[in-house]
């Protein structure tokens, strides 16, 4: 399973930025050894059902630790029996750029 996600306090610092915040979430999917990237957005995330949720739990529990009050956004791709996804599903729709017309 492929999950997008996006975790922050609905707070920010002094400076407005939720940066710090958002960094330890990172740490933790970082940490978990699965597949992840990360962009403006949102972290992607891949693996088995129990082992995402759990890394996504994880990572809100991070953010929940400097703030009373965490916005998560999820998105799942869920179809067993496929890895390897994070880099495939690009792959195709590149591929397909690269076609001429």
């Amino acid at each position: 399973m492929l999950v997008a996600f996006s975790v922050a306090p609905s707070g920010s610092d002094e400076s407005g930025s939720v940066a710090k915040a958002v960094a330890e979430a990172i740490r933790v999917v970082r940490e978990s050894g699965l597949p992840n990237e990360t962009n403006a957005m949102f972290t992607l995330v891949e693996g088995e059902w129990d082992e995402v949720m759990d890394v996504v739990k994880r990572a809100t529990e991070a953010v929940q630790a400097s703030a009373s009050r965490v916005s998560l956004v999820l998105k799942a791709d869920i179809r067993p029996g496929y890895s390897g996804q994070l880099a495939a599903k690009v792959a195709r729709i590149e591929e397909h750029l690269s076609d001429t017309p």
